[in-house]
């Protein structure tokens, strides 16, 4: 790893939110990315970058929503992160503007749905969460490179500890868990934030992954009311039982990892509640697990993950 996987008492904590976190902080300027920028703590992000000043481009599966949600701050385009020939026409679209990208949030992402397959046969998740950024974050590396100071923000979960990488079964294909697939796809998003850091920090691009804490959002569309009654996030009559974040505050950390100065020079490490978290030592202890951040796995994956999407840095 770049940077030492330890805390550094940044002054920010849980309840900091994101517009919090930007105080004093002038992206004017400063053009930034955000997938999944239209809903849930995606939309407090966008909100965020624009107020501090950043151009920020929206790429999203259901443009309309996109357009009525955040059409009138941000930059709306099209792009479905499951489905290979999307990205790389979105790549296109934007990279022929000629614009250089300062900020690059990977936002986006599905969590717990029913078993299926997109693109060329690969399992919904661990395409849509992980290979459509990492297909992405490649295809716009030219534009990331030539700002010279570049932070790619790889948005993880604490669900990333049910489950490490599946090298012998990528695709469930001997029975499909959605709680493994979602942790074996947020283990990816870690994996690629520490092999990111280590290609692209000699470019200037530094990349940084990260769990935003519990919130409710739509990402929680494909969960019953019961399983979140049996879960104990919920009680029957749909009142929050956990100390679950506003959008608000969910939306920090990732805005921290992408604007901090606190963080200059630093790279390739886990993050949450708006700190570099600890590494978990144990199995019920928060920070993260170790095959997380990996190196020699997360090299592993680069490759895999180039070889499946048919892209990789020059």
């Amino acid at each position: 790893m770049t940077t030492p996987q330890h805390k550094i008492g940044s002054g920010f904590g849980a309840p900091s939110t994101a517009d919090e976190v930007l105080a004093g902080i002038d992206l004017t300027g400063r053009t930034a990315i955000v997938t999944g920028g239209y809903s849930g703590i995606g939309i407090e992000t966008t909100r965020a970058l624009v107020g501090a000043g950043a151009h920020v481009v929206v790429p999203a599966r259901r443009v309309e929503q996109a357009r009525a949600e955040v059409g009138d701050i941000a930059e709306v385009d099209e792009l479905d992160l499951g489905d290979p020939d999307s990205v790389r026409a979105f790549a296109e679209r934007f990279l022929a503007t000629g614009r250089t990208i300062d900020i690059m949030i990977d936002s986006a992402g599905i969590m717990a749905c029913p078993h299926t397959l997109v693109g060329p046969g690969w399992e919904a998740q661990f395409a849509t969460n992980h290979l459509g950024h990492f297909a992405l974050v490649a295809r716009l590396w030219p534009r990331l490179v030539t700002g010279g100071g570049a932070r790619v923000v790889s948005v993880s979960s604490a669900g990333h500890r049910r489950s490490d990488i599946r090298w012998d079964d990528l695709w469930f294909s001997r029975g499909y868990e959605k709680w493994a697939a979602y942790g074996q796809a947020k283990t990816a998003n870690v994996l690629f934030a520490v092999e990111l850091d280590r290609r692209g920090k000699d470019s200037g691009v530094r990349a940084f992954a990260l769990h935003p804490g519990g919130i409710q959002t739509p990402l929680q569309r494909h969960l019953a009311r019961a399983e979140m009654v049996e879960r104990g996030w919920i009680a029957e009559d749909g009142t929050p039982l956990f100390d679950f974040k506003t959008p608000q505050q969910g939306a920090a950390t990732q805005v921290w990892a992408a604007t901090s100065p606190q963080l200059a020079g630093m790279g390739g490490v886990y993050l949450e509640d708006c700190d570099v978290a600890e590494v978990a030592t144990g199995e019920d202890a928060p920070g993260v697990r170790p095959y997380a951040i990996d190196a020699a796995a997360a090299r592993r994956l680069w490759a895999l993950s180039a070889e499946l999407t048919g892209v990789d840095l020059p």
